[in-house]
């Protein structure tokens, strides 16, 4: 399942606050994160900090012993990842919202934070100030925020996975494609996948033409592009 723009759209019921603060935890490998955040939710008494880590471990039993609302989790993090950590997080809690915060907005990460486990928001990590509070603040509020740059390349995720599916390649096209990334001479090829010459410059024409790439560093890109090496 690919996110679609309809999808991050739904809402969600909001926080109930009651006159509360809405509370958060926030987990990421770098301390240096931890401090900017910090310092961007500085001053907003609204939001109440109630752990941080740098150790993804360690959340759900913070969580078990101190409710929150909101988590903030990096993506990228050694030993638990953000999106196996958010599936065990909506699992035995599954009230609360989480917001993913990464370096990157490749489509793929944001889909698999989308597909495991149902996020609420996801930012990259040169976030402002004011784009914070506001993907905070909808989300306490019942809603979904996706900064624009998560959203930009989403769209050019699921466009080059339809390019992909229109250039209709063969699974062996595809493996002389990561052969020819590798440097191989057609020669190579046909002793690596035991087929002739001749064949590999047949196949090696139809890939050009499906792929509508007119030279190997053409056809390297669009591999790299469309996620086929």
């Amino acid at each position: 399942m690919t996110a679609t723009k309809t999808e991050i759209e739904v809402s969600y019921k909001p926080i109930p606050t009651m006159n509360r603060k809405i509370t958060l935890a926030l987990v990421d490998d770098h301390q240096i994160v931890i401090d900017g955040l910090l310092s961007l939710l500085k001053g907003h008494d609204h939001f109440k900090l109630v752990f941080a880590t740098t150790d993804p471990t360690q959340v759900l039993t913070k969580m078990g012993e101190t409710p929150v609302d909101i988590l903030l989790t990096d993506v990228m993090m050694p030993g638990l990842p953000g999106n196996e950590l958010a599936k065990k997080v909506r699992e035995r809690f599954p009230a609360v919202r989480i917001l993913a915060l990464s370096m990157s907005g490749q489509g793929d990460l944001v889909n698999e934070m989308i597909n495991d486990a149902d996020i609420s928001g996801y930012v990259l990590k040169n976030v402002g100030k004011q784009e914070l509070i506001r993907a905070l603040e909808k989300i306490a509020g019942g809603g979904i925020y996706f900064s624009e740059e998560v959203i930009a390349e989403l769209q050019r995720s699921s466009e080059r996975k339809k390019q992909k599916e229109d250039a209709h390649l063969t699974d062996r096209e595809i493996e002389i494609i990561r052969l020819i990334e590798k440097e191989y001479n057609n020669k190579q090829i046909a002793e690596e996948l035991f087929i002739s010459e001749r064949t590999v410059e047949t196949h090696r024409k139809n890939i050009f033409r499906k792929t509508n790439t007119n030279s190997v560093i053409g056809l390297v890109k669009y591999a790299y592009e469309h996620k086929l090496i």
